[in-house]
């Protein structure tokens, strides 16, 4: 039985039009998403209580899974890991402000700075991956980057802001173009999730260092 399953997209396929089209985002979420579900629970099939473990549980210790399947947990589990992390954050034209702008500000020299820094990560990254911006454990936020579908919890770092620099998620409108993909990304993105996110991450690394 399976376990884990492609959630529907929280809004339709061509919400995120002109800057990311409807065929990419029907392809990117139907096919390669859900190619990266199925093989993930084929490869799960034959040990159902990591199956039934949380997904990020099993990415941030791949020593603890067994060697014959670590790979595919690695690829297809961060694959899905990526994505479902992914889809929720974007949101056509809603505007930078909260508190995770103020730390970026505070962070990067200023609200722009962080955007350049940004982007100069994902036009950089040879082959295929993700930028991200993620917390680490002293509650500072980084840029970096990840090859192919590593996740940044496998790192143990929490995400806050991640963009798929796969050419599968920008080629059909972009070709080659990916400066263009990563500037169009900027009018995508729903701040208020990314500012829910960065002040969970706070709360929790503060309940975290409390308890040591």
């Amino acid at each position: 039985m399976a376990i884990h399953r492609l959630d529907p997209l929280p809004y339709a396929y061509d919400a995120l039009e002109p800057y990311i089209d409807e065929q990419t985002m029907r392809i990117h979420h139907g096919k390669h998403h859900q190619t990266y579900v199925d093989k993930l629970n084929a490869a799960l099939e034959k040990h159902p209580e990591l199956a039934r473990k949380p997904l990020e549980e099993l990415l941030a210790d791949l020593s603890r899974v067994p060697a014959e399947i670590r790979g595919a947990v690695r690829n297809h589990g961060g694959g899905h890991y990526n994505h479902r992390f992914f889809w929720p954050t974007l949101k056509k034209d809603v505007p930078a402000r909260g508190a995770v702008v103020e730390a970026l500000r505070a962070t990067f020299g200023g609200f722009e700075e962080f955007k350049q820094r940004f982007a100069q990560a994902a036009a950089g990254l040879f082959g295929s991956g993700w930028a991200w911006l993620v917390m680490n454990g002293n509650q500072s936020l980084e840029i970096m980057t990840t090859p192919n579908q590593d996740a940044p919890p496998s790192q143990r770092l929490v995400p806050i802001l991640g963009l798929d620099v796969w050419e599968h998620a920008y080629y059909l409108k972009y070709q080659n173009r990916r400066p263009e993909y990563i500037e169009a990304f900027f009018h995508v993105i729903d701040w208020e999730r990314i500012d829910a996110l960065y002040r969970e991450a706070m709360s929790r690394e503060s309940e975290t260092a409390a308890r040591r």
